[in-house]
C-alpha cells in the first residue's frame, strides 16, 4: 500500500533525529526534500540512500499531481523540510490535502519543531497559545497587527535575524511596550539563547545586539482585565 509519510528532522541538533524517522527514511522508495543539498548532508550522516527529489514552496503547485500518481503506483514516499516539521511554515500543506483527497494515507510522525520549546522556555502561559508563523511582510501587516493586539492568548511567530528589530518596534507600537516578550534564538545549537522582559527591553538588547541565526518570537496575550 502506498503511503506517506511526514516526517520532522532535527532544527539544529543532529542527535534530535528520532530513531523511528530514520527508519522511515531508509526504508522509503523516495524522499522529497525541501533542500536537496541541504538534506544530503543529513542523510548522509545517517547512512541514508534513498532518493531524493525537490519539493519546495517555489514549486510544490507543479509537482503534487506527480508526487500523487507516483504515490498511486504503489510507492511509499517520505516528505522532509530543511528543518523541523513539514507543513508549519513550510512546504507540506498541500500534499497532504491531494493525499486525502485522493484516499492516500498520510502518516505524520511526532518529532522536532522550533515553536514548542519556544514556548515553554519563554514562561508564558501555555494552556492557550495562537501560532502565526511569520508576519506579512507588507501588505496586510498593519490589519494582522492590529487584530492580534486584542488576541489574550500567547502568540508565537517566526522571524527571520534581519527582520527582528523592525518587528519588535511594531509590537511596542501596536502591543505596547510593557507587552511580555521571550526570544529564542538558534534552538538546541551551540550558540542557542533566549531573552526575555518587556517588548522594549528586548527591543532595546536586539538593537545594541543584531541577531543571527533562527528566531522564534513568543508574546503574551492582552490583559483580560
Amino acid at each position: 500500500m502506498s503511503k506517506l509519510y511526514i516526517v520532522p528532522t532535527p532544527i539544529g541538533n543532529l542527535k534530535d533525529m528520532t530513531f523511528r524517522a530514520v527508519d522511515v527514511l531508509k526504508e522509503a522508495d523516495l524522499i522529497l526534500a525541501e533542500d536537496t543539498r541541504t538534506s544530503g548532508k543529513l542523510l548522509k550522516h545517517f547512512e541514508i540512500t534513498t532518493p531524493m527529489q525537490s519539493h519546495h514552496m517555489h514549486n510544490e503547485h507543479k509537482t503534487v499531481e506527480g508526487v500523487i500518481q507516483k504515490l498511486k503506483s504503489g510507492i511509499t514516499i517520505a516528505l522532509i523540510s530543511d528543518a523541523g516539521t513539514p507543513a508549519i511554515s513550510d512546504p507540506g500543506f498541500l500534499l497532504t490535502r491531494a493525499c486525502i483527497e485522493n484516499n492516500i494515507e498520510v502518516d505524520c510522525l511526532p518529532g522536532a519543531t522550533a515553536f514548542v520549546p519556544a514556548l515553554v522556555n519563554s514562561g508564558l502561559p501555555n494552556d492557550k497559545f495562537v501560532f502565526e508563523g511569520f508576519l506579512p511582510v507588507k501588505k496586510g501587516r498593519q490589519t494582522r497587527l492590529l487584530l492580534l493586539a486584542e488576541e489574550t492568548r500567547t502568540i508565537i511567530f517566526y522571524e527571520s535575524p534581519h527582520k527582528l528589530v523592525k518587528t519588535l518596534g511594531h509590537f511596542c507600537e501596536y502591543f505596547g511596550e510593557e507587552r511580555q516578550v521571550s526570544v529564542s534564538r538558534e534552538l538546541t545549537k551551540l550558540y542557542e539563547e533566549t531573552i526575555r522582559g518587556t517588548a522594549k527591553d528586548v527591543l532595546e538588547y536586539y538593537t545594541n545586539k543584531p541577531p543571527k541565526g533562527e528566531i522564534v518570537i513568543v508574546v503574551g496575550g492582552k490583559n483580560k482585565s
